[in-house]
C-alpha cells in the first residue's frame, strides 16, 4: 500500500507539473487604484451587522496564535490569525462604522502594499482550517473573514499565479491539471482492466449515486478511484461517473473567485439533477466537500435536491447500513487516522471512519491532536500548490508529522487527497516517513467477496 517506485515516478512527474503552474496563469492587468477599489467593495459587501460585530470583537488575547500551525511552526507573530483580517477591519472602521468620520482622520486607508502583504497572510500561510475560529473566546469565525479577504484579493486580480492558473483552466474547461474527458475515459478503462473492477461511466438512465473525482486522483491517486469503485460495487449501488460533470475540486472556491465557484457548483448541480442522483459523493479532496455541501446552495440561490457526502462519510454510512463486509488487511495491524480540516472540523465527520477501520480489525492510534482540535497538515486550501509557501509549509507539515510518527503506527490513513499529497511530499523532503493510505483504498482492498 505504500508508495512504490512506479508511483514515486508518477508523483515526481505530477509535482513537476505543479511547479510549472505559475507560468500558465493569464495575468490580470488592473491599475492599482482599481485593485484597491475592488477589494474595498468586496469588504463592504461582506460586512453585515454580525460580521461588523466580529471585526470589532477581537480583544487581541493571542489565543488564535497558539492555535495556528503556521504561527507556531514559524514562531513569527505576523502569522497570528487575528492579523489576517486587519484590512477588512480597517475598511469597516473607515467606511461603515458609526465612528467612521473620526476614524478617517486618524486611520490611513488601505494601500497596494497592504494588499500585497495580505496575499502572503491569506494564501501562503492559511489553509482555512478554522482551528483558530474554534478556539476564539469571542466567537469570531476567523477562517470566514480570511475567506472574505481571498474574495477581495481575487476581485483585485491578486490571486497567486499557481492557483490562478487552475482557476482559469477550470472556468474555461470544467477540469484542472489537463485532466479532460478523454483522460477520464482512458483512466476508467485502464483501471477497470488492470484491477478487474467495473467502473461505470455515463451509465444510462437514472442513478442513485453520482461519484465525483479530481484531477489529483486521475493523475496521481488512482487507488482512491479503484477503492471507491470496489466499495460501490460491493454495496450493489446504482452509481456512475459522468463526463458532463466529474471534477469535484473547486478552484473558484479556494481562490476566492465567487463567480467561478458558482460556475463549478452549477455544473455539478445540473448533472446531478439530470441523472437523478440522490447522493453526490465528493472525491478525497478536502475543499470539494464544503464547496458543495455548505456553500453551493448559497451560491446558486436554491436548495440542493440531493445530499452531498465526503467519501469517508459515505463509506461509514454504507457500513452502518450493513452494506459492507470487511476483513483485516494482510499488511496492516496498527494505523493512525488524520482528520482533514474541512471534512472533520467543518463537517463533523470523526467517528465514522474510525469505526470502519476498527471493524476491519485494525488498532487506531490517535495523534496528540485529533478530531475537532486536530492540527492541519499544512497543505490545504491549495497551499500545496504555492511555491512561495514551500519553506513554511514544510515546517507546518513537520509539526503534524511529529505527532504521526509518535504513534508508531504502521501506516497513516487519510481521507483527503490534498492531505495525502502534502504528507507524501513532506516525508520525501524529510527523507523519511511511514506509508500513507487512502481511506477509500484501504477499505476497498479489504472487502469480503
Amino acid at each position: 500500500m505504500s508508495m512504490n517506485q512506479e508511483m514515486e515516478q508518477t508523483f515526481q512527474m505530477f509535482m513537476g507539473m505543479v511547479n510549472e503552474l505559475g507560468t500558465l496563469a493569464k495575468p490580470v492587468d488592473l491599475p492599482d487604484s482599481e485593485r484597491i477599489a475592488r477589494a474595498k467593495k468586496v469588504f463592504m459587501e461582506k460586512t453585515t451587522w454580525d460580521i461588523a460585530a466580529e471585526l470589532e470583537g477581537c480583544i487581541h488575547c493571542g489565543m488564535c496564535a497558539e492555535a495556528c500551525h503556521f504561527r507556531v511552526s514559524s514562531g513569527d507573530p505576523k502569522y497570528t490569525p487575528a492579523r489576517k483580517f486587519e484590512l477588512m477591519r480597517t475598511v469597516y472602521r473607515r467606511e461603515m462604522s458609526p465612528m467612521r468620520w473620526v476614524n478617517r482622520l486618524v486611520m490611513p486607508d488601505i494601500t497596494m502594499k497592504d494588499l500585497q502583504e495580505s496575499v502572503e497572510l491569506v494564501y501562503d500561510s492559511c489553509t482555512l482550517c478554522a482551528r483558530c475560529s474554534m478556539i476564539c473566546p469571542m466567537g469570531i469565525h476567523i477562517a470566514e473573514l480570511v475567506e472574505y479577504h481571498r474574495e477581495a484579493l481575487a476581485a483585485a486580480g491578486m490571486v497567486p499565479d499557481e492557483m490562478l492558473a487552475l482557476d482559469q483552466e477550470q472556468a474555461e474547461t470544467g477540469h484542472i491539471f489537463n485532466a479532460d474527458r478523454e483522460v477520464l475515459k482512458f483512466k476508467v478503462e485502464e483501471l477497470s482492466q488492470q484491477y478487474n473492477v467495473p467502473i461505470p461511466l455515463d451509465k444510462g438512465g437514472q442513478v442513485d449515486v453520482m461519484i465525483l473525482t479530481s484531477g489529483l486522483d486521475l493523475h496521481l491517486f488512482n487507488d482512491a478511484i479503484v477503492g471507491t469503485a470496489k466499495i460501490c460495487n460491493h454495496a450493489k449501488l446504482n452509481w456512475s461517473y459522468f463526463t458532463d460533470s466529474y471534477e469535484g475540486a473547486n478552484f473558484g472556491f479556494m481562490s476566492g473567485d465567487a463567480g467561478n465557484h458558482r460556475l463549478e457548483v452549477s455544473r455539478v448541480y445540473e448533472a446531478a439533477v439530470k441523472h437523478g442522483a440522490k447522493y453526490v459523493v465528493a472525491p478525497e479532496c478536502g475543499h470539494a466537500y464544503p464547496a458543495l455541501r455548505f456553500y453551493a446552495a448559497e451560491a446558486l440561490g436554491k436548495p440542493l435536491p440531493f445530499d452531498v457526502l465526503a467519501p469517508s462519510e459515505f463509506i461509514a454510512m454504507l457500513y452502518k447500513e450493513g452494506k459492507l463486509k470487511l476483513k483485516k488487511p494482510e499488511d496492516r495491524t496498527v494505523v493512525t487516522f488524520h482528520d482533514p480540516c474541512k471534512v472533520g472540523r467543518h463537517g463533523g465527520v470523526f467517528e465514522g471512519p474510525r469505526e470502519v477501520l476498527k471493524a476491519m480489525g485494525l488498532e487506531v492510534r490517535e495523534t496528540d491532536s485529533n478530531r475537532m482540535v486536530n492540527i492541519c497538515c499544512g497543505g490545504g486550501a491549495a497551499v500545496f500548490l504555492l511555491q512561495n509557501a514551500n519553506e513554511l509549509r514544510q515546517k507546518t507539515f513537520e509539526l503534524k508529522y511529529e505527532e504521526v510518527k509518535k504513534t508508531k503506527a504502521e501506516a497513516l490513513v487519510v481521507s483527503c487527497g490534498s492531505c495525502r499529497l502534502n504528507f507524501e511530499r513532506g516525508k520525501m523532503n524529510a527523507g523519511e516517513g511511514m506509508p500513507v493510505d487512502s481511506f477509500a483504498q484501504i477499505v476497498g482492498d479489504n472487502l469480503v467477496s
